[in-house]
């Protein structure tokens, strides 16, 4: 399974898409945290804190890890070599957890850049160094389960097609139901409260600093899920 994640790293890394999503990536966050004038602008709010960038970021996410895991069976399917990776000494629970963890590690790399921000928010508190860590930390966790979740859901939709197009498109969708159309059917109809079934809610859960066993519990259940039915439709084909 290692050899399999690291082939996936190298590959990803061999061609510019590799490079060109993750500086799309960063250079969205780093416009519109410090230079595009609104909601997430971090001076614009007066307050040396990083929520902002944790609003913005499952959004990104939604288009950023579909557009990392399209390719991880389509390409496969498309170029007539799954059947050929199939005959290799690794069980098909194997390939799945290669492609899927080779897919978040390098969402883990996207993301360890903005790392800088906490030093920047750093200097610009009143007195330096004021922030509030614990907020900081709980949201990091919180974008680490959901990009494991994204992840997950998006490895599943590269085995529903052939074209990576439209992997990517059923990805996005899938991503932005789990995320916010539960909790905009709550918003919608009062009486109907679905929102714990969405991962807003228990990503801003998480973010508040306080690890939930619910919120643990949840996203772990979505990955699996997921995953399952990844190996699953490999099997049935």
């Amino acid at each position: 399974m290692l050899a399999l994640i690291k082939k996936e790293i190298n590959s990803f890394f061999a061609s510019p898409i590799g490079y060109l999503v993750i500086g799309v990536f960063l250079v969205l966050n780093g416009l519109f945290l410090w230079v595009f004038s609104g909601n997430f602008n971090i001076f614009d709010n007066g307050f040396a804190d990083l929520a902002p960038f944790f609003e913005l970021a499952p959004w990104v996410f939604i288009f950023l890890i579909p557009a990392i895991t399209m390719r991880a069976f389509s390409e496969e399917k498309r170029m007539g070599t799954l059947e050929l990776l199939l005959t290799k000494p690794i069980s098909l629970q194997n390939i799945v957890l290669g492609k899927y963890f080779g897919a978040l590690l390098l969402i883990l790399l996207a993301l360890l850049p903005t790392l800088l921000y906490v030093f920047t928010i750093s200097d610009l508190g009143n007195p330096p160094g004021n922030w509030d860590l614990g907020s900081t930390i709980g949201s990091y966790i919180g974008l680490l389960f959901l990009a494991m979740a994204y992840t997950a859901i998006g490895v599943f939709s590269s085995t529903l097609s052939e074209n990576q197009i439209v992997a990517f498109i059923i990805a996005v969708l899938l991503c932005f139901i789990m995320y916010y159309a539960f909790d905009g059917i709550s918003t919608a109809i009062n009486a109907l409260d679905v929102s714990f079934l969405g991962m807003q809610t228990h990503f801003n859960s998480v973010a508040r600093g306080v690890l939930d066993t619910r919120d643990i519990v949840y996203f772990l259940s979505v990955s699996g899920f997921f995953l399952v039915l990844t190996f699953l439709n490999l099997k049935k084909k």
